[in-house]
Parts: structure tokens; C-alpha cells; sequence
């Protein structure tokens, strides 16, 4: 049996901007602390993505002991400060994907920074514990909540698996480009793919569906260029169906705190099936 061990842990507090490496981290239900919490929406309510707007990826977040700071990596900008708690009551429906639920806009300070950094108008969002967003009921095992996250709480990718991929590319890309919350060391390519049930140190996961990718994975993450890689080369070995797969999405069964080191025991595992 080889070892597996957590590698990697990232948080992307606010959706779609640059993720946060941590050593540690608090595994909630709904995603790890803070993972999430907050979004950008248009006029609209809906939700944006650097799928849309590339940019994004420019805009980098930090933790400090009093709240999220962002900064714009290519703009002359003030860093902006998103306080942990805040005192907002103001609530808007917003929209992500197929889903509607409730938020709060965070200021109209913050609406103003980020309208300013991305060129649009746009209002920065939070979700409360109030706010009800469910995961998927074909996947779901008690009825799981969410964070604004695409879909699923946690996903979790073999390094493996990316020496595989960068293997048949001709410039490796790195694992920012697939977004990952957990990475792992040892085991073979895919193999997170067939895990149903598995501990990440003391706290249990459960194994939900592989992750289908899309266009944010052609995205530079330190330049907002995009290309057609890797995507183009996943879709020539990866493909179930019309989606391409790279990553398992995951839900927590249990809460606690992972840590960089800690091993990883897989529980139970099954093939990978052709279901979305």
C-alpha cells in the first residue's frame, strides 16, 4: 500500500479570485473556514466567474487578524479590507448556477473597490449560517449545505494525478489551475477518482462525484492569459460523457481540523461509474 499523505491544503475565500495555501484549516459542513463565504454578483444577483471575466484571477486575497485583504496584482489600487464579521443587514437573492438563496452585501466601500478593479458594477456578497444552499440531492448523504463553491464542499486531487496530465503537455501547468481545496502525495494517477470513504487525519470524507472542468483551467492564475491547455489534452483521455473529469468532488461526513502531513486513509472504494 502506498502512503498518502495531505500535501496541499487552499482556501478561496471570496469565488473565483486567487486561492490562500494554508498549513491548517477548520473542516465546517459547509467547506473549510471561510472557503467561499463570499461571491461577487452583477446587477443582476448573479454570480460572477472568471470564466467569464479572467480577470478575476488578478485579484488576490490574504487573511490578516482583522479580515480578508484584497489587493489588485495589476492596477494601482489600495488594497481593500473585508472585515470577518460584518455588521451589514442588508440582504439580496443571488444566484449561482441553478440555485437562489439569500446574502448579505458586505459594503458599498467594497462594492465601489471591486466595480473599480473589474471595470463593472458589481456588489460583494456574504453568506450567512441562515442562508440555506443544498448540495445536489443525487449526491448528497444527509442533506449537506453548501458555500458558494461550483457545487460540492471539498475537492481533493492526487499530485499524481497532475504528473500525469503534465506528462503529455508540452509546458506543465500547475495545480492552481484546477482549484483544488486537498492535494495529495503517493498513490497512482486518478486514483481519488474510485475513494468512497477515506479519513484525512482524524476527520471523515465521503467520496461524491469526479469533477467536471471548464474553461478557468486555461487560465493563468498568475496573468489571467488564456489558452487552450490543459483542457484540449484532458478531453482526448479524460471524457465521461460531454464533460471532462480531473479531480473528486467531496463532502465532509464529519468536522475537525487537517493538517499539512496528516496521512490519509482510504476506507472504501469502488470504480469510478459514468453518472453525472
Amino acid at each position: 500500500m502506498l502512503t498518502l499523505v495531505l500535501s496541499e491544503i487552499y482556501i478561496y475565500p471570496i469565488k473565483s479570485l486567487g486561492g490562500i495555501s494554508l498549513t491548517s484549516a477548520q473542516v465546517e459542513e459547509r467547506g473549510l473556514q471561510y472557503d467561499r463565504r463570499w461571491m461577487l454578483i452583477d446587477e443582476s444577483g448573479v454570480f460572477l466567474t472568471q470564466r467569464k471575466i479572467a480577470e478575476m484571477a488578478l485579484l488576490k486575497v490574504s487573511l490578516t487578524p482583522d479580515g480578508l485583504e484584497v489587493r489588485h496584482t495589476a492596477k494601482e489600487m489600495e488594497p481593500l479590507l473585508v472585515p470577518y464579521e460584518s455588521d451589514s443587514t442588508r440582504s439580496t437573492l443571488v444566484t449561482v448556477w441553478e440555485d437562489i438563496c439569500f446574502a448579505y452585501i458586505v459594503s458599498n466601500q467594497a462594492n465601489a473597490w471591486f466595480s473599480e478593479a473589474l471595470g463593472m458594477n458589481c456588489r460583494l456578497v456574504y453568506m450567512p449560517e441562515n442562508s440555506i444552499r443544498l448540495v445536489d440531492p443525487n449526491y448528497a448523504r444527509h442533506n449537506e449545505k453548501v458555500s458558494f463553491a461550483d457545487g460540492y464542499p471539498f475537492l481533493i486531487i492526487g499530485q499524481e494525478s497532475l504528473n500525469d496530465l503534465n506528462s503529455r503537455l508540452a509546458e506543465p501547468v500547475p495545480m492552481n489551475r484546477f482549484r483544488p481545496t486537498f492535494v495529495f502525495t503517493g498513490g497512482l494517477p486518478y486514483a481519488e477518482e474510485k475513494w468512497k470513504t477515506f479519513k484525512i487525519g482524524n476527520v471523515l470524507f465521503y467520496g461524491a462525484k469526479p469533477c467536471g472542468r471548464c474553461n478557468v483551467t486555461t487560465i493563468d492564475q498568475t496573468t489571467a492569459q488564456a489558452g487552450q491547455e490543459p483542457l484540449k489534452t484532458l478531453s482526448e483521455y479524460r471524457k465521461q460523457g460531454n464533460k471532462v473529469m480531473f479531480g473528486m468532488n467531496l463532502l465532509g461526513l464529519s468536522t475537525g481540523t487537517v493538517s499539512v502531513g496528516d496521512p490519509i486513509v482510504v476506507m472504501e472504494a469502488a470504480p469510478v461509474t459514468q453518472e453525472e
